[in-house]
């Protein structure tokens, strides 16, 4: 408990409290969302191949149907328009409302999207394509909300020494999401496969395809929204954070209550009013020049990086069975039937994320709070660059039978490098350095501008392989990816082991003293 006379401050009890039970709750609660939004993301890259066999399947041709680009690129791409409003509109209702006041709402979106998804409406082409592209809108934009407010209430709630670690584990989920969409797929295809064979399209074209088909794709986007919506309740139940109702909503009474709730902390409300008078009472607006001087490079890092890496990033994730391929890796479609091609196309996703997704998001976990953001986003960002390129170069070379197990190695790297590097960083360090009442929204900002970079990678990167070659559009991501290690080195700050009051500039010289804390 506190000495008698000593002021407890729920900023300094925030900072330095150790690692508690309810930390590891908000990485579950906030993870599973996480989880949520991957796996849609990233699910549709592997049924768009058995919807242009079920749907757009031409009579008498001699290769399998196929999406036409345009359709492609709109059902691969249209979620992260959703996605990029979300994060705009709920990151500012973050500030606005409060964190916890429309955290369950993104919840609700995404499951009731998820769902409506697999249900999409129609037999013909274009009213199933329509429905679908409908939902995954709405989907795509309460997966954007959760984008601010889950790496805001996890900054929010951390200590300063093992903040990192605890939002890089929100951030994780998204490699559990990416592992469960193939794995999931897998699975279906499989159980589909055995009780309903078909021969390959080679064989018998008309019967390649099973009407039973038409099932799996639907089952396979609704299983996403599972998680999500075990986690509603505790979702729900979440008080609101300490820092955002002592500095937004000034009420330092009812925040030392709620932290009380849940953390094993000892708060002394009259003393905890302090917090107020410690932290700067000049509360300038977004869209002032005070903003732009004291943040103006910071949001101008987050969004430029954010930008860069999702261009490379979600163009890699989406179109990694077209590069596969092109590089013989995966049989020839003609000699598998439907679900066939499904479950291959599944396997390789799933040994990718595995391999090299997966691992990535785990070292960043374990290091993040070791070697910084700083050092891990620019590291990150250089071995991508060097990777894309050693398969660039020689891109021949790896098209050979020999070789490619060579290209699959060195491509996983790059994945591991975007998650060990600045596809974790770029999520957290926007959640750390601007001040509370506007750090949802900034975030939000930031992630939008990684949507917008995913939206030119799902519309561009197929037409820019197609007329270029797949070696130059693999040069291009490379040079894209050195640009964000430049700016990185240039513009991205470190706030490894800082409080985010010192980081945002809100802080004045600290006049109480430290907080006991009960362990």
């Amino acid at each position: 408990m506190a000495s008698e006379g000593q002021k407890s401050s729920i900023l300094t009890a925030l900072d330095k409290t150790k690692t508690q039970c309810y930390h590891f709750t908000t990485v579950i609660i906030s993870g599973m969302g996480f989880f949520t939004d991957s796996y849609d993301l990233f699910v549709i890259s592997l049924i768009t191949k058995l919807l242009g066999r079920i749907y757009y399947q031409k009579p008498g041709s001699s290769s399998p149907g196929s999406l036409p680009d345009g359709i492609s690129a709109t059902v691969s791409g249209v979620a992260f328009a959703g996605t990029f409003l979300g994060q705009i509109f709920f990151g500012c209702l973050g500030d606005k409302l409060g964190r916890k006041r429309v955290y369950g709402l993104t919840l609700v979106i995404m499951t009731i999207c998820s769902i409506c998804s697999g249900l999409s409406l129609g037999t013909d082409p274009k009213s199933v394509m329509t429905t679908l592209c409908f939902f995954r809108f709405w989907l795509g934009f309460g997966i954007g909300g959760d984008y601010p407010l889950s790496a805001t209430i996890m900054s929010e709630y951390a200590n300063k020494g093992t903040r990192g670690a605890f939002i890089a584990s929100v951030f994780a989920m998204q490699g559990v999401g990416i592992l469960a969409a193939g794995g999931v797929s897998l699975l279906v295809s499989y159980i589909f496969e055995l009780h309903f064979p078909s021969p390959a399209y080679m064989v018998d074209p008309a019967t390649s395809t099973v009407p039973q088909a038409d099932y799996v794709w639907r089952i396979i986007l609704m299983v996403g929204a599972i998680p999500a919506l075990l986690t509603y309740y505790w979702r729900v139940k979440m008080p609101e954070t300490a820092r955002y109702t002592t500095l937004v909503r000034k009420d330092a009474e009812k925040a030392a209550s709620d932290m009380s709730k849940v953390l094993n902390v000892d708060i002394d409300v009259s003393s905890a009013q302090h917090d107020q008078a410690r932290v700067s009472s000049d509360e300038f607006g977004l869209f002032s020049i005070k903003f732009l001087q004291r943040h103006g490079l910071h949001l101008l890092a987050t969004t430029t990086t954010w930008f860069l890496l999702d261009i490379a990033f979600y163009s890699q994730n989406l179109f990694q069975k077209d590069i596969f391929t092109t590089i013989g890796w995966l049989p020839p479609p003609k000699t598998m039937n439907a679900i066939q091609e499904l479950f291959i196309i599944s396997k390789a996703q799933f040994l990718i994320a595995l391999c090299g997704t997966v691992p990535g998001y785990v070292a960043t976990i374990f290091f993040i709070d070791r070697m910084g953001r700083y050092l891990i986003q620019v590291i990150g960002f250089l071995m991508m660059s060097i990777s894309l390129t050693i398969l660039a170069i020689p891109y021949h070379h790896w098209t050979l039978p020999h070789n490619r197990i060579g290209f699959v190695a060195l491509y996983s790297l790059t994945f591991f490098f975007s998650n060990f590097g600045p596809n974790a960083t770029t999520f957290i360090v926007p959640a750390e350095i601007f001040p509370a009442r506007l750090r949802s929204t900034c975030h939000g900002i930031s992630a939008a501008s990684g949507k917008a970079g995913a939206m030119v990678g799902s519309f561009g990167f197929a037409a820019l392989a197609k007329a270029v070659g797949m070696r130059y559009t693999l040069l291009i991501m490379a040079g894209i990816s050195f640009a964000g290690m430049l700016l990185s080195l240039v513009l991205v700050p470190e706030p490894k082991g800082k409080s985010l009051e010192d980081l945002s500039g809100e802080a004045k010289p600290e006049k109480i003293k430290d907080a006991t804390i009960v362990v």
